[in-house]
């Protein structure tokens, strides 16, 4: 079940998605996450940020829609309130950063320079709709992708570059990470998306015009085709398969694609114990087809 994202060993390839899980231990009361291939915590900015106005979440058919807005306590206060229990399951630890400017991201990457050695990769997330900026995302943009990547090279550590699908340029995103510093790239973050009471004939979600992001199994085919297309495109660059994973086949299907690993995000909103679920349904949908290596599966299209 061992596989390898860049230069980042891991003892099976399901993840925690960033946001779905907390900051912390969360859920290590649900199951061992010492034996998850990693946790990727909810993004991180260098200062605390208060997140979007309520409500945050809403049900769809197949997935929800989330504004919550990347609220956090900012990476200092994270590095002492809340990794020390997660470091102490055992965890690999994946930390997620964000900023409102190239300058934020610098300042969030270079305050986790210090972390522990748990603490295996940061994921670069310059794909999230739920903020002030909108849709000017810096992952719709190969110039500001490569700008951020550059300036996150003090944390230390394998970067991750996490991509919106919400952009026909996601290749040359992807390829202008992978130029500026990233391992790998993390497909797909949350698809654009809206919800509208008919009763109220007002929006479901706080951010109110602005949206939120659709996540869940409406978007699997959505980062299937995502994944696929970089794989093609830059088959020696490592990605990380994300959206609507929720069993074993599910997440082949993304390995296949090109994913070398995946992640499960939604998921633990109606199981939080999905994560170890997924991974042991993996491990035995490669037992009954004989499969000796998961690695295999990587691009393994016939």
């Amino acid at each position: 079940m061992a596989v390898s994202v860049g230069s980042v060993r891991l003892p099976n390839p399901v993840m925690t998605a960033s946001g779905t899980g907390g900051h912390g231990a969360e859920l290590d009361a649900y199951q061992p996450l010492g034996e998850l291939g990693a946790v990727v915590v909810k993004s991180l900015s260098a200062e605390p940020w208060p997140g979007n106005s309520a409500p945050r979440v809403h049900a769809t058919p197949a997935g929800m829609l989330n504004s919550v807005g990347l609220q956090g306590s900012g990476v200092t206060t994270w590095l002492a309130d809340d990794l020390p229990a997660l470091a102490a399951t055992g965890a690999r630890v994946v930390a997620s950063i964000w900023g409102h400017s190239v300058e934020d991201y610098a300042r969030a990457a270079a305050a986790l320079a210090g972390a522990p050695e748990a603490v295996v990769a940061v994921e670069v997330n310059l794909s999230c709709p739920n903020t002030e900026a909108g849709r000017d995302l810096f992952g719709h943009d190969p110039a500001a992708t490569a700008r951020v990547l550059a300036a996150t090279a003090a944390c230390g550590r394998p970067r991750w570059a996490k991509l919106s699908p919400n952009t026909p340029l996601v290749v040359d995103v992807a390829r202008a990470g992978a130029d500026a510093g990233a391992e790998a790239v993390t497909l797909v973050n949350t698809v654009m998306g809206m919800a509208i009471d008919p009763e109220t004939r007002t929006y479901r979600l706080g951010a109110g015009g602005r949206g939120g992001g659709l996540s869940g199994p409406a978007i699997h085919p959505v980062a299937v085709r995502v994944v696929h297309d970089v794989h093609r495109a830059e088959p020696g660059l490592p990605i990380v398969g994300v959206g609507g994973v929720v069993d074993g086949p599910s997440a082949v299907e993304l390995l296949l694609a090109g994913a070398r690993a995946v992640q499960v995000g939604t998921a633990s909103f109606a199981d939080p114990r999905a994560p170890s679920r997924v991974r042991d349904d993996l491990e035995h949908w490669c037992r009954r087809r004989g499969v000796v290596s998961v690695a295999e599966l990587s691009g393994g299209m016939r």
